[in-house]
């Protein structure tokens, strides 16, 4: 076991639900008090399981014997993935009322952004149940069994998903372009040239994603997000930003959202799940 110690406040149960909404089959299991999900990489594979310490501001990680010859990057993954490197203090402090209601609320990152990429384009035009059971079809498809792991999946990596035509991905249920993205996606990915770190300007980052083939702007952002868990992106695009922005175009919630600079992706979290919130006029 390992321990990952994090600043107080943090809000397990809010993480637990974010992640069990987007759980996907085969390859994530979220429990009352546990997540659990399987993992590749170059020197292991296996899966790994998150609870929180009994005494300490601190989550616990359990990993399957595939794992523990890499566990040092895993931890890295787990500590991306569920934010905890962050202290609060200042974003709290900037948000203000904001976030008094969820102090303890974090930004969801990623153990893979390549499968975060791939995540955010099954995501275009759908709710968020169905983009969770879209990449759980993906990965029955065209994923791997995960070695001594009853079960469990793995994720398909990008030069399985490259090798793919849009034809066949376009069988688990998605329209043709959509398919082609994802295998277009895949083969940058293998070329080495798509943007799976954190760009130093995170702006212009954007912008570049969305010169990609089948990446529009809410994907953009969704990825920088999640992918790249950049702290200061906000989804003007997005459904249920749109509805508690209700007669605002998206530009003029672009301009608004400028007040939470620098800290726009948690308060994009915070009205999210604040479904009283109303921008003051």
């Amino acid at each position: 076991m390992f321990t990952l110690h994090y600043t107080p406040p943090y809000d397990w149960p809010w993480m637990l639900g974010f992640l069990r909404a987007r759980a996907v089959t085969g390859i994530e299991q979220v429990g009352d008090n546990h997540y659990s999900r399987s993992m590749a990489l170059a020197d292991g594979s296996g899966v790994l399981t998150v609870t929180p310490h009994p005494t300490e501001p601190a989550l616990v990680v359990t990993l399957s014997d595939g794992l523990l010859p890499v566990a040092e990057e895993v931890l890295v993954r787990v500590a991306n993935l569920l934010d905890l490197r962050l202290d609060p203090a200042p974003m709290l402090a900037s948000l203000g009322e904001l976030a008094a209601a969820r102090p303890g609320l974090r930004l969801p990152g990623c153990v893979d952004p390549f499968e975060q990429a791939i995540r955010a384009i099954l995501g275009q035009l759908v709710s968020v149940a169905l983009a969770a059971k879209l990449t759980g079809k993906l990965a029955a498809a065209f994923g791997t069994s995960c070695p001594g792991q009853p079960g469990w999946m793995l994720f398909p990596e990008a030069k399985a998903l490259a090798r793919l035509s849009a034809e066949e991905v376009k069988t688990i249920g998605i329209p043709l372009m959509r398919a082609q993205a994802i295998v277009n996606l895949a083969q940058t990915c293998v070329e080495g040239v798509f943007p799976l770190t954190r760009p130093q300007d995170v702006e212009q980052g954007v912008k570049h994603l969305i010169s990609w083939p089948g990446i529009g702007r809410w994907t953009a952002n969704y990825y920088a997000l999640r992918g790249w868990q950049a702290p200061d992106v906000f989804l003007p695009d997005d459904y249920a930003i749109k509805q508690r922005f209700a007669g605002m175009t998206p530009a003029a919630i672009r301009r608004y959202a400028t007040c939470w600079a620098p800290w726009r992706s948690y308060a994009l979290l915070h009205i999210w799940y604040s479904s009283g919130w109303q921008p003051v006029s």
